[in-house]
């Protein structure tokens, strides 16, 4: 911490800290700290100074990880967890927060970017610091990668693999030949989503049914808000075989993210699929799991935000 440094010096008081990020000439935006016995003066100082070389400033109090390392705790950590509960293989979360969620990079081409040997040390430290404040507990898989050698770009592998022209091209997974698309019977958590899933079923050519009820033959499409499908299907009586579940929370013009539960007709999971690629658009097929994938990590960094503000 920047008051733990500033305590070896004869005068604390002159003592602040500037937190820079990687790489210097882009990434623009510089967290001022101050220490508890950093004088009056002293960060507005620095904040000028760090805007005459083109940077924004940022007052952050020196708490661990100050803000950026902090609230991305929630980005890594959550990513982990989905990986580890095996609902998404690495490039398929990565896909889906990169495109659906709008983030320049997904949390492993991240994680490969800065290096395990720089992203778990920081993790553990982080975690010591707030008292093993489960929230922010690292994944057993990166020390087992650590041991191995495998930093990420650094090293030619991380939890993809390099070569001198940059990252090798991950195989997509093979899609099976959709069956025949049955009538689509649509049930929405929030009905402001149920204009827009109507509309993108239309151009995409399905039939939609408009009953209270699906008939025997339709496939239940259910927009769940922090559900899984099998929760979903639960809750609106409808038959978990033929049920798959799409989160409206991502951006359909970018991206679709289907999910099945264990008892979903894998026929109909192929269908769904087909369907909702014709256009074009990638589509990602996951295992049940709570809030999907996008749900999941927005709500973990806006409830992390939440706390780092709440703090102070």
């Amino acid at each position: 911490s920047v008051t733990a440094i500033a305590s070896a010096c004869r005068d604390p008081g002159r003592v602040a800290g500037l937190h820079f990020f990687n790489p210097v000439p882009l990434m623009r935006l510089v967290e001022v700290i101050e220490g508890l016995a950093t004088r009056t003066g002293i960060a507005e100082r620095l904040c000028a100074l760090v805007a005459t070389f083109g940077h924004q400033a940022v007052r952050a109090t020196d708490s661990p990880g100050f803000i950026v390392n902090h609230a991305g705790r929630a980005f890594g950590t959550e990513a982990l967890r989905i990986l580890g509960e095996g609902v998404a293989p690495v490039a398929a979360i990565d896909e889906v927060l990169r495109e659906g969620a709008g983030f320049r990079m997904g949390p492993f081409e991240l994680f490969d970017l800065v290096g395990l040997d720089v992203s778990l040390p920081v993790m553990e430290s982080i975690y010591r610091q707030y008292y093993e404040e489960p929230r922010y507990r690292p994944h057993p898989l990166l020390r087992q990668m650590l041991a191995a050698g495998r930093l990420g770009r650094k090293s030619g592998q991380g939890f993809y693999r390099y070569d001198g022209a940059g990252q090798v091209p991950v195989a997509a997974p093979a899609v099976a030949p959709g069956a025949a698309l049955p009538p689509v019977w649509l049930g929405v958590d929030d009905e402001h989503d149920r204009a827009p899933l109507l509309m993108l079923l239309q151009r995409l050519g399905a039939e939609v049914e408009s009953g209270e009820r699906p008939s025997g033959a339709a496939l239940c499409l259910l927009a769940p808000l922090g559900a899984d499908v099998s929760a979903a299907a639960r809750r609106f009586a409808v038959d978990p075989t033929r049920s798959l579940a799409i989160d409206v929370l991502s951006d359909l013009e970018r991206h679709r993210c289907l999910m099945a539960c264990p008892a979903t007709r894998a026929e109909l999971q192929q269908a769904a699929r087909t369907l909702f690629a014709r256009d074009g658009v990638g589509v990602t097929l996951i295992r049940d799991s709570a809030g999907f994938i996008v749900q999941r990590t927005l709500a973990s960094i806006v409830n992390l935000a939440c706390d780092i503000a709440q703090q102070g």
